[in-house]
């Protein structure tokens, strides 16, 4: 553990040898949260610079990283890539814990939520995971990106280029890493989370990115789930920074001993109905 109450650029080594880089907000605390950028982001998108800078204001250290192909980080970036963003997270939580800090929760924001729940069914080691506007459904979102009848094309062609609006080639997709999207299965996934880790679902209700039901599903699969709805967030909850920043918070300073009234959190086991914040 290094001086508290710093940023500080770190670089920590993949299983496949690339370098991650991402910015530690050392508190005077063991306690540590790992924070989980979405596709195609970086740590330095708004959500995930708050959540950080919030968490070290509060005593508890955060990190921020890079998936590998993504901002600073070596690599190139690929379609897919659930499980190969679990091992990057892996490799991260690995680090810290050889540093000595006690990683207290994971938190993963829009594809980042789904790794921090892939994470969970497959480690078991970290009990406190808070997945904010993950995707469900990992079949759906795709035809936006991909175009009609992206399935039978890519068996056709072998890849789709991915292109922006002036027609400039952002990413390529492969058969191989689109097969890998599809063969995620988000709900197996869920029930394999042990009944000990405790899992936040935050959703906003104006998410046009992925769907608010989404949010619901997860409730009916993880045991051990407490599903928050803003209303009139979006899905970077651009008007909405300080009440995300307070639900994921509340979350993990209860769940880690840092307070003892729980009454302003009510839990949620499969099937049961969401909370609605309205801020």
């Amino acid at each position: 553990m290094g001086d508290f109450g710093a940023q500080r650029r770190i670089t920590i080594t993949n299983h496949h040898g690339e370098n991650l880089v991402g910015v530690l907000h050392d508190a005077p605390s063991a306690a540590l949260v790992i924070v989980c950028h979405g596709f195609q982001s970086s740590k330095e998108r708004i959500p995930m610079v708050n959540l950080a800078g919030a968490l070290e204001k509060n005593g508890i250290s955060a990190f921020r990283f890079d998936f590998a192909g993504n901002g600073e980080s070596e690599g190139s970036f690929q379609y897919g890539n659930y499980y190969r963003e679990v091992e990057d997270l892996r490799a991260i939580v690995e680090h810290f814990r050889e540093e000595k800090y006690v990683i207290t929760a994971i938190v993963g924001h829009s594809k980042g939520g789904n790794v921090v729940l892939l994470y969970a069914s497959k480690y078991k080691d970290i009990h406190t995971v808070v997945n904010i506007s993950g995707r469900f459904n990992l079949a759906r979102g795709m035809e936006s990106r991909l175009g009609e009848n992206f399935i039978q094309r890519i068996k056709k062609d072998g890849f789709i280029d991915v292109k922006n609006k002036r027609g400039k080639i952002v990413y390529r997709v492969t058969e191989e890493s689109l097969m890998d999207r599809l063969n995620t299965i988000t709900h197996l996934a869920c029930l394999s989370i042990p009944e000990s880790c405790r899992v936040l679902t935050i959703h906003g209700s104006m998410d046009e990115t992925v769907p608010v039901e989404d949010a619901l599903e997860f409730a009916k699969f993880i045991s051990n789930h407490e599903l928050r709805l803003i209303e009139g967030a979006d899905h970077e909850y651009t008007s909405h920074q300080d009440e995300l920043t307070s639900l994921v918070l509340d979350f993990i300073k209860v769940h880690n001993g840092k307070e003892n009234n729980t009454s302003k959190q009510t839990r949620f086991g499969r099937g049961d109905k969401p909370i609605h914040s309205r801020f």
